[in-house]
């Protein structure tokens, strides 16, 4: 089992920055994709940026340009710096890893289904 521990979340207005991390532990054999979701109150998860193991990565266009996503693979711990948070950004994240083989160490997993563990979230609010 793999417990993911999400941090960093806060309540920011508009324009400012936020970093997320989130760290993994328990029994990891290997990571390969690492990612960050959200959900708003009323919509469905969706993906806002991947990074595959060897740090290729894959951002939503809602985000791109704003955010980075970056991972630490001697900690288990992947990152998301948000920059010029807006309000439409509020929502809590989730971060996710795969840690199955399929697609290798250059895979950037896109599909929820694809990732085998996620961690409790972390609530992100912008204000106006």
């Amino acid at each position: 089992q793999v417990q993911l521990v999400e941090s960093g979340g806060g309540l920011v207005q508009a324009g400012e920055s936020l970093k997320l991390s989130c760290s993994a532990s328990g029994s990891i054999v290997s990571i390969y994709a690492m990612g960050w979701y959200r959900q708003a109150p009323g919509k469905q998860r969706e993906l806002v940026a991947a990074i595959s193991g060897s740090a290729g990565t894959n951002y939503a266009p809602s985000v791109e340009g704003r955010f980075t996503i970056s991972r630490d693979n001697t900690k288990n711990t992947v990152y998301l710096q948000m920059n010029s948070l807006k309000p439409e950004d509020t929502a809590v994240y989730y971060c996710a890893t795969k840690t199955t083989h399929t697609g290798g160490y250059y895979y950037i997993a896109l599909d929820t289904k694809e990732y085998d563990y996620w961690g409790q979230g972390t609530q992100v609010t912008v204000s106006s």
